[in-house]
């Protein structure tokens, strides 16, 4: 840049500084906002309807008006009654899952193990698979269908699809 250019800028800075400044030092709109608020705070308080009157609005508006106490009381008795409610719905909802499956020539305990594990049966096919070895009866796995479902216990379980 040449300096005659950049000088003329830097005075054409300075002259719209100096009139932006001018400007906002002689208009009063500092004194003129006081004023305003001072008048708007006036109107607002006279105004807000007192409590009786907003509630009254409120119900026939079809809202529930009712203090903190009476709203911590009603949240405290659904709890209550949710609570009852799932106790004893509890026995009557349990889910059952029920397996009918075909166990082929090469299948081995893990492989019942892990169909057992997607019907929901078990939860661990290597576990599983363990048991049946320690008690001896892996050999006792043969070709078929068998059902199973969730109610039995484990040892029905295994004991319905090793059999002797």
């Amino acid at each position: 840049m040449r300096f005659n250019l950049l000088s003329s800028f830097a005075a054409g800075v300075l002259i719209a500084t100096a009139i932006c400044g001018g400007v906002y030092f002689s208009s009063d709109h500092g004194s003129s906002k006081k004023t305003d608020k001072t008048v708007e705070s006036k109107t607002q308080t006279a105004a807000q309807p007192s409590e009786s009157e907003m509630k009254n609005k409120l119900a026939s508006a079809g809202y529930v008006v009712q203090t903190k106490a009476e709203y911590d009381k009603h949240i405290a008795d659904a709890k209550t009654a949710s609570q009852k409610s799932a106790s004893s719905n509890d026995k009557s909802n349990k889910v059952i899952y029920r397996v009918v499956f075909k166990v082929t020539d090469g299948m081995t305990s893990i492989d019942v193990g892990k169909l057992l594990v997607k019907a929901k049966i078990i939860d661990d096919a290597f576990k599983f698979s363990k048991d049946v070895e320690n008690k001896g009866i892996e050999n006792n796995l043969r070709p078929g269908t068998y059902e199973v479902d969730s109610e039995m216990s484990y040892n029905q379980v295994i004991s319905t699809i090793f059999k002797p």
